[in-house]
């Protein structure tokens, strides 16, 4: 396996409201995540900072011995918890009412790779030298467009893009996602919408499909979103597969 990943607070905002992480645990799996944080006075990047070191924290402590179904289940419960701390801290923090964050999360084992996502951080794989897009973003114009009113053109534009249906800190009960993917898969790419909203699918894949180094790869893709505006945070973690844990 070679992995990497890099976060970037782009060129309009102050700070950044993204975390991300990869993480190796002692049978060789991998979990991979990315949090895009919301919320003023810093709270967004509380937000982020809460879901990802409690997952890596878990991982480490707990992902062992997992086959799929349990996998799911392991999923399941961290959302569940991390949601319970986010709430926990406005609570403490009133000044920070209203923080959350998105989630999107992968883990690859030795015979499963699961996919799970709450909001509109996105997670793709490369199979068949191909880039194909596994979770589904939680946003408005997501609904609509599949309710069958809009278009995927018109959603591009639409003034209400943005407008998130599900985040960890703002649903509660809150569910995730979660999406099995076959074998055969090459690669595993997280993202935030800072790299979504600035460059589409295409675009992505032509970069991940160059014969570059990984490090280079994700390198290239935020600076192509910072040179096309940088309007967010730009946050990736890249995996490619061998073999999977033992």
């Amino acid at each position: 396996m070679k992995s990497f990943y890099l976060t970037d607070k782009g060129k309009l905002r102050e700070h950044n409201e993204d975390s991300v992480i990869i993480v190796e645990n002692m049978e060789g799996c991998y979990l991979m995540a990315v949090a895009d944080g919301m919320g003023g006075h810093s709270a967004g990047e509380v937000a982020s900072s809460i879901a990802i070191s409690y997952l890596g924290k878990r991982f480490h402590e707990s992902f062992l011995h997992l086959d799929k179904m349990m996998a799911v289940d392991w999923i399941r419960d961290s959302v569940s918890e991390i949601n319970s701390l986010i709430f926990k801290y406005t609570e403490e923090n009133p000044e920070s009412k209203g923080m959350g964050t998105t989630l999107v999360i992968a883990i690859v084992g030795k015979d499963y790779i699961l996919f799970g996502n709450i909001g509109d951080s996105s997670g793709y794989v490369i199979k068949d030298n191909a880039m194909h897009k596994v979770t589904h973003d939680h946003t408005l114009v997501n609904l609509l467009v599949t309710a069958g009113e809009l278009t995927a053109e018109e959603a591009k534009n639409h003034p209400r893009k943005n407008v998130l249906m599900k985040a960890l800190g703002i649903n509660d009960p809150i569910d995730i996602d979660v999406f099995d993917c076959n074998m055969g898969i090459r690669s595993v790419m997280l993202c935030s919408d800072g790299l979504t909203t600035m460059l589409d699918d295409e675009q992505i894949e032509k970069v991940l499909l160059e014969e570059n180094e990984i490090e280079e790869k994700v390198i290239k893709l935020i600076r192509k979103a910072n040179n096309r505006g940088g309007n967010d945070n730009i946050s990736i973690a890249y995996l490619i597969i061998d073999e999977g844990c033992e």
